[in-house]
């Protein structure tokens, strides 16, 4: 079938010398994998890299046979183009974390228009805005509602945040968060990308990096530890 649709590239892997396996989230089938030939070769080989740059926003033409394999791209043009992201450090150390984590957790498991969506409109707003700190920590939290993880709201009385099990309690278990985090992560679970970015300190941005790898870990089956991680903290300590 062929397709038109927006997308996000998740992530790209060579394929022995010449060739790219590239990773989307399209708005209209969910993650997909693509194979594209011939991508270090050729006069447009600089202008095909530079299409699959992690977390860039593209619209692809596509037959999707659907058959378990991977699918071909007929056309691929960039939309949203950024302005920033892949000029300034932070930014670019961020995109990457996040690549690596949408990488491991998005499975090819039909479509997440709403995820599309909230990615696209997140991104744009991380391009154009220079105070950009807890971006990855609204954006790791925000992504666990299209997951079905997402806390329970079931703050009022309930001083304790249990990580295994995503719910507040009112006295400390094994797997809870301490009073002083469980305040934390309340704070984070109210904030929103337009808030003070200087709400939370490095070392409070450390914890919470933190709290939310631990409730990944509990919380999505086989999660693991992104590579770029240490990047990330080094770059925000």
């Amino acid at each position: 079938m062929l397709v038109k649709t927006k997308a996000i590239v998740i992530s790209s892997l060579k394929y022995q010398e010449k060739s790219l396996i590239v990773k989307c989230l399209t708005k209209s089938d969910g993650i997909k994998s693509y194979f594209v030939n011939n991508a270090f070769t050729g006069k447009n080989n600089k202008q095909k890299n530079s299409l699959f740059q992690p977390l860039n926003q593209i619209e692809i033409e596509a037959n999707h046979k659907n058959k378990g394999t991977l699918e071909r791209f007929k056309e691929i043009k960039i939309i949203n183009p950024y302005q920033s992201i892949y000029l300034n450090i932070e930014k670019t150390t961020i995109t990457l974390f996040l690549s690596e984590i949408l990488h491991n957790i998005l499975k090819e498991e039909g479509k997440s228009e709403e995820l599309h969506l909230f990615l696209e409109v997140a991104l744009q707003w991380f391009d154009n805005h220079d105070e950009i700190a807890n971006f990855h920590l609204i954006l790791l939290l925000q992504i666990t509602k299209y997951l079905g993880v997402y806390p329970q709201n079931n703050i009022e009385a309930n001083i304790f945040f249990d990580i295994s099990e995503g719910i507040f309690v009112s006295s400390q278990t094994i797997s809870a968060l301490s009073f002083e985090e469980t305040t934390l992560f309340k704070r984070l679970m109210n904030l929103k990308l337009d808030d003070n970015q200087k709400v939370f300190s490095v070392s409070q941005r450390q914890l919470l990096l933190k709290i939310l790898m631990q409730y990944y870990s509990f919380n999505i089956e086989n999660f693991r530890q992104p590579k770029s991680l240490q990047v990330l903290k080094e770059v925000f300590s």
